[in-house]
Formats: C-alpha cells, sequence, structure tokens
C-alpha cells in the first residue's frame, strides 16, 4: 500500500494553484502592466527561499462522485523567504482571482501569516492588490444577508506593529481592507499611475455626486501629500528595492538590536563644502541633503516620506556601520517651520525610530511652529505639542546638530533637553525664544514711534542685537555646549554612535499619554 495516489492529487492541485485566476485574468493582469502575484514573490525574495503556506486553499466544486470538477485557489498567496538572508513573512494579494472581492478570500491565511510574524519575530511584507478581503455586493447573492461589520485580524495587526516591522507595497487599486492595510504600517510603497488607495473606489464616490477616476480619487499625488503612504516610486521593481533597503536598517523584531554593517567609509572624513554649504547672510535657503550626504556613510541615506511634511527631511542612514534615524529641518519651505504635517511626520519617525532601537541624529534649523490662520487652521499647536511629546518619549539616544535656526517650543524640541544634551552648534547657529525679525520691531515699538529717525535707530538696534546673538556668547555660559568646526561634523557623530550603541536594549516600549 501507497499514498502515491494522495501525493498525485496535492501536486494536481497545486498546479491548479499556480494557475491563478486562470488564463483570461492573468493575461488582463499583464495588460495593465502589472506583475502576478507570483511573479511579484519571486522578484521580492531571495531565489528559492519561498516556503508558501495555504497554497492550496481556494474554493472548490465536486462531481456527484466526489471528484474535483473546478477550483480556484484564494486571492493571496502566504508563506516564509528570506529577504537578504534575514527570515520574512509575506502575503501577497491576486488580484486575478475575483479582484481581491471578499468572495475569493479566506482570512484566515492573512490572520496566520500576521501571527508567526509576530510571534516568530520576523518583519512583515505585504503586497496589495484590491479590496484585501473587503465587502463586496456580489457577495450577498450567495449569502442573503448583512452584518455587523467585523474586521478579523485587526488586534494581530494592532499588536503586530508593536512588535515587527511591517512593510505595505501598494501594487494595484487597494480599497477598503487593503487600503487599512497600506496604511497599517511602518513603510508603505505606492506606484505611480498603477496603485491607487481608498476607503472606497470611484463608483462609491459617484453615487455620493464626485464624477472622479481612481487616480484622482486616491492616486500617488494625493496619498503621498497627505502621509498616507511613505514613499512613491516609479515601477514595482523599484518598490521591491524600497521594501528591502529598509528593512536593511532595521532589526527583525523589537526584541532585537539593528545590525552593524561593515563600514566602508572613513570615520575621520571631513568635507570641505560644509564649510561653506551654509549661506553666511542667515536668510539664504540650502539644502539639507548635502549635509546628511556629507555626514553620514556614503550612499547610505534612505528618505522616507518626501512628498509630505516637506519642512523636514526624515529617514534612515547608517554612520560607521551603524543604523541612525535622520532628521533635517528643511528651509526651503517655510524657512523649516513646523506646520501641523510637519508634526505629524516627527512623530511617525520619532516613534519609528524608538521602536526598532535606531538612535537619532537631528540636523536643526526650525525658526519655530508656523504661524498665521492658515497654520492654525490645521491645528498646529496640538499638532505641535505632540510631537514635542513623541521626542520627549524616546527612548534612544538623540545628538542635536544645530546648523542654523532654532527658536520657540519647536526649536526647543530638537531634543530631550532633560537628558544629556549631546549637542554641536555649527557657527551660523541663531536661537531664541522669537527671531530677532519682527521681534525688534515689537519690542521697541514705542521707541521707534517717537524716534526723529526711525531707520537709524531699528539699524542701531539691530547692530546691538546681532552681537548680543552671537553663538560665541551663548557658549561663554555653556547653553551652547559646543561649537564646532562644520567639517568635524563627520568624525563627531562617529563617535556619538559609538557611545549611543551601549545604551541601547532591545524590548517593547512603553508609551505614555499624547496629547
Amino acid at each position: 500500500m501507497s499514498w502515491e495516489k494522495s501525493i498525485e492529487e496535492l501536486r494536481r492541485r497545486e498546479r491548479l494553484a499556480e494557475k491563478m485566476g486562470g488564463e483570461e485574468p492573468v493575461e488582463r493582469q499583464r495588460g495593465r502592466g502589472k506583475l502576478t502575484v507570483r511573479e511579484r514573490v519571486a522578484f521580492l525574495v531571495d531565489p528559492g527561499s519561498f516556503h508558501e503556506i495555504g497554497k492550496i486553499a481556494g474554493r472548490a466544486s465536486y462531481t456527484a462522485e466526489d471528484e474535483l470538477e473546478s477550483f480556484l485557489p484564494a486571492s493571496s498567496v502566504t508563506g516564509r523567504a528570506t529577504i537578504d538572508h534575514r527570515p520574512v513573512v509575506v502575503i501577497a494579494d491576486d488580484f486575478t482571482v475575483r479582484g481581491g472581492a471578499s468572495d475569493a478570500s479566506i482570512w484566515q491565511k492573512m490572520v496566520q501569516m500576521i501571527k508567526m510574524a509576530t510571534e516568530y519575530r520576523m518583519p512583515l511584507v505585504q503586497m496589495i492588490d484590491g479590496t484585501g478581503g473587503g465587502g463586496s455586493v456580489k457577495a450577498l447573492e450567495k449569502d442573503p444577508r448583512t452584518y455587523i461589520p467585523e474586521t478579523p485580524g485587526w488586534n494581530e495587526i494592532v499588536h503586530g506593529l508593536s512588535e515587527v516591522p511591517f512593510v505595505s507595497l501598494a501594487l494595484g487599486p487597494c480599497a477598503g481592507m487593503g487600503a487599512g492595510r497600506v496604511a497599517a504600517s511602518h513603510f508603505s510603497v505606492m506606484v505611480k499611475e498603477l496603485s491607487q488607495v481608498f476607503v472606497a473606489g470611484p463608483p462609491v464616490a459617484i453615487a455620493l455626486g464626485e464624477n472622479v477616476t481612481k487616480e484622482e480619487l486616491g492616486g500617488w499625488k494625493i496619498q503621498a501629500q497627505n502621509g498616507t503612504v511613505d514613499n512613491v516610486v516609479d515601477s514595482e521593481a523599484d518598490a521591491f528595492i524600497a521594501a528591502r533597503k529598509f528593512l536593511s536598517y532595521l532589526p527583525p523584531s523589537v526584541h532585537h538590536l539593528p545590525e552593524r554593517t561593515q563600514p566602508a567609509d572613513d570615520p575621520k572624513r571631513r568635507e570641505e563644502s560644509l564649510l561653506s554649504l551654509v549661506p553666511t547672510d542667515g536668510k539664504t535657503p540650502y539644502k539639507p541633503r548635502k549635509i546628511i550626504e556629507a555626514a553620514v556613510d556614503r550612499g547610505s541615506f534612505f528618505e522616507i516620506g518626501k512628498e509630505w511634511g516637506r519642512g523636514i527631511v526624515c529617514g534612515l542612514a547608517r554612520i560607521d556601520g551603524y543604523p541612525v534615524g535622520i532628521m533635517a529641518g528643511d528651509p526651503f519651505f517655510l524657512d523649516g517651520a513646523w506646520t501641523a504635517d510637519v508634526c505629524d511626520k516627527v512623530c511617525r519617525h520619532m516613534d519609528l525610530c524608538s521602536m526598532f532601537h535606531l538612535p537619532v541624529i537631528h540636523f536643526v534649523d526650525c525658526p519655530g511652529f508656523a504661524v498665521g490662520v492658515k497654520a492654525e487652521t490645521a491645528g498646529v499647536t496640538r499638532a505641535g505639542v505632540r510631537a514635542m511629546t513623541a521626542v520627549y518619549q524616546a527612548d534612544v539616544p538623540v545628538c542635536s546638530v544645530v546648523i542654523r535656526k532654532a527658536y520657540g517650543l519647536a526649536g526647543s524640541a530638537m531634543m530631550n533637553q532633560s537628558k544629556t544634551k549631546w549637542r554641536y552648534c555649527w557657527p551660523s547657529g541663531d536661537w531664541g525664544s522669537l527671531p530677532m525679525a519682527g521681534g525688534i520691531e515689537a519690542a521697541f515699538r514705542k521707541e521707534l514711534a517717537e524716534a526723529e529717525d526711525p531707520e537709524a535707530l531699528k539699524a542701531h538696534l539691530y547692530r546691538k542685537f546681532d552681537a548680543i546673538r552671537s553663538p560665541f556668547r551663548t557658549a561663554e555660559s555653556f547653553l551652547a555646549e559646543e561649537i564646532i568646526d562644520p567639517r568635524d561634523t563627520r568624525p563627531l557623530l562617529v563617535d556619538f554612535i559609538h557611545h549611543a550603541w551601549r545604551t541601547l536594549e532591545p524590548g517593547t516600549r512603553s508609551t505614555g499619554f499624547r496629547p
């Protein structure tokens, strides 16, 4: 006796699963310029590393003699694999199977994968293309009743987000639960013109009176600029590269520390360009990414969220091989003022770095919170307090390099200043409770109004206070711990990261209330 016949049946069902939704749906998928789900998995993970789980799960029909008549696999491909030789869990939607509609999904596959990632401390990578198991009006024909909404697996998602990295790649129209899965991640990517993210698609919007296309409703220009997704790329291949790059900086879980790579850059490198990069007039903007690139290991800076909260640059990098989080004020956008969306971006990035034990380097240039009716309407006050709280709640070392401005509450949130101030200031530093420009006019309004020559008095006052605000006077009182030659920035950051690394401890976070 032998089980050979059963093994043959198993192989037959596996071959049926590999056909996905069938020839016609697969051709439509490729006709849209999209890879199939199995091609995506093959391109994302290390060759030969994918171990599929639940391959023959799906919908089957049988003859009167109980012989398999037809088989449609579930609308997701799931399993374990490695990326750069590190274990990961993969969930990949198959749009060729009923467009990801609920009657083609088996939600238990997704939940099982999230549990596996969380319990076995492996990052989770989701390739999302469709509703991801959300509701379908068509399904009501087969099951003629409605139900009180419930989202199986959401508890596992919430718990998993506090344990392991979640990466979501939007690779097609993502609606309902699919859109929710894109947003419920530590890093998300959209592909230009290929993917859209929305709560409900155009037919629902049209029924509500908005005649829009998928791109107008949830295209990358909307979702990247409002921060729903982090990064935007040009192709599916670029999305896979972004996922691999992001994960390369992070540990597999909060119970591990990030890995140091073999340094390939001179730790004592001094960049001459830094001496003249910031204009001496204190007003002309400069490019903060040039400072970042000069200070971190060459080619290691990976920017996150470039399209939103543009007053601050955020990302990951390496310094002497150690992974770090990066923040840098960008004076090209409202002079680097913290608007409500900048504050949201600061919160998100500080939480990411703190959760996964990445020390933070903050290149400071902040004239304060954004001022005006538009800023207040957007809720800058509450958002600003949340950002400050996120900075103070961080439990990783922060090194601040004050490049130019640091004013007011936002300027004070460069680090938790109740802790050791590991801080370096460039000679271009300019700080205080409020900027001199406008502040002098307000403080001396009466004197200027009564002066015989108001312009001459104003010029005199500006010269007087320009001398007072010299960074060297601040350093005389040890209120600026160290003023440095900008060319020494990288060697000093290398020194910081070696000290910071000794303080890191793996484990989960316990974060208090955030306003």
